[in-house]
């Protein structure tokens, strides 16, 4: 009991303690240690400083300098005349500025970052959509190969079992011995079918267990969720395209993106046409010196003494008129007004991709979920041609080349089967995803 806490407690997070992966937890691993999430998260961090800067540009500055001069030989003094000297001066000085008015251009730059922060969160949303929409389809191949495994585990079965069912058979000279020959070569191929199906199985596995970032988990592998009756369980979520888009648009991560890029390009705007205003700034400040002069004639006053006697304060304001720039904010202006044009077709276009998308992917489902019900149907009737095949075969009124025709046929219609069933099964999940839903199993 201690050994199985201690497994229990370095298991890794997010990790199914039984190796059992269910979908939801290999899309929240996959987020969490995307190398691409991440990134995109550090850039969201950087747009929150981006934002703090913009907010801090309203408060005034403090600065403050120390300067140390010497000067040595003839320097005019108080007379006029010139004489030999060596004197050293000490400068100290605090000041600071504060911007009260710049032609609006510091509200709209905080807005600006403000939407620039929200275009970044929705950009950092719509890559773990990606990432979401694609994990869910790795996991989907995962079953569609565990089960087509499955299927052809069972076909080898029931060829080994038909290999000693034809020894019986020419055992009591019911088929010719010819026939044992065919039906083993036969059952070789569907041992080389297993091998390919489990190398597929594990490839699988593999590319899943990449897409979530896990080095270590040789025993990785995924639950099997309960597909009851997929095309009315599923069928729910085939709403028409239009439907699913008036949803998607509102709820989409790389639509609001956009949205929110035209708006902080008009902000742009307008922090270019600031440039057409006058900006109004007040400064102030204090400073103070200490002078000494290397002479024994001359007597020099102590540092406290000089520091308050010599310190000046001073308040000001500087109003800066634009009058010629050599067009460089007009320029400004009809970039940025370029750059609204140019968002807008991005998001219109944004839209657009988004709708073909959307009637793809229901075009996709609709198709996905008529060949699920034809392939059901052929699976009916190749099952059976098989079974009367077999008894054929098994009574000696069938040979080997029509036993392997109708395993054979079985076997593809069984596979198309599963592959329309877990194609309409994604297919209906990308609706629902465009709907705005979890993507869940």
């Amino acid at each position: 009991m201690l050994a199985l806490s201690v497994l229990a407690l370095c298991a890794p997070a997010g990790y199914a303690q039984s190796g059992k992966w269910t979908l939801e937890e290999c899309i929240r691993h996959a987020v969490e240690h995307n190398i691409t999430v991440k990134q995109l998260e550090l850039r969201r961090k950087n747009s929150e400083i981006d934002l703090n800067t913009a907010r801090s540009s309203r408060l005034p500055d403090l600065n403050s300098s120390i300067g140390q001069n010497w000067n040595f030989g003839r320097t005019q003094i108080q007379s006029g005349l010139y004489e030999n000297r060596n004197q050293s001066n000490t400068n100290f000085s605090i000041s600071s500025s504060i911007p009260l008015f710049t032609g609006f251009r510091i509200p709209n730059e905080i807005e600006r970052t403000e939407l620039d922060l929200q275009a970044a969160v929705q950009n950092l949303e719509k890559a773990k959509d990606d990432l979401a929409l694609n994990i869910a389809s790795l996991f989907l191949q995962v079953l569609f190969n565990r089960e087509l495994l499955k299927i052809t585990a069972d076909q080898l079965s029931f060829s080994r079992y038909q290999v000693e069912r034809t020894a019986d058979l020419i055992r009591y000279e019911k088929a010719p011995a010819a026939q044992l020959n065919d039906i083993e070569a036969q059952a070789a191929n569907d041992e080389v079918a297993l091998v390919q199906a489990e190398n597929n199985l594990k490839l699988a596995l593999l590319d899943l267990r990449q897409s979530l970032e896990l080095e270590q988990a040789e025993d990785f592998d995924v639950s099997i969720p309960e597909f009851d009756n997929v095309l009315e369980g599923y069928s729910a979520g085939l709403d028409t395209p239009q439907t699913v888009f008036d949803n998607a648009v509102q709820t989409r991560p790389a639509v609001r993106e956009q949205e929110l890029r035209v708006k902080s390009a008009e902000k742009t705007l307008k922090i270019a046409q600031s440039g057409y205003y006058p900006s109004l700034n007040m400064s102030m400040g204090y400073g103070t010196n200490y002078f000494f002069l290397y002479s024994r004639s001359f007597t020099n006053r102590g540092l406290s003494d000089q520091l308050k006697n010599n310190g000046s304060e001073y308040i000001g304001l500087s109003l800066n008129i634009p009058v010629f720039n050599r067009y460089s904010v007009r320029n400004q202006v009809k970039s940025a007004r370029l750059n609204i044009e140019n968002q807008r077709l991005v998001l219109e276009n944004t839209r657009k991709t988004l709708f073909k998308e959307i009637q793809t992917a229901s075009q996709n489902a609709v198709a996905a979920m008529e060949k699920y019900r034809a392939s059901g149907k052929a699976v009916k009737a190749a099952s059976e041609s098989f079974n009367s095949t077999s008894v054929k075969y098994e009574n000696g009124k069938a040979g080997v080349f029509e036993f392997n025709e109708a395993k054979t046929r079985l076997l593809k219609c069984q596979s198309e089967e599963l592959q329309a069933k877990y194609e309409y099964v994604f297919r209906t999940k990308i609706l629902e995803f465009y709907n705005g839903k979890e993507m869940k199993l």
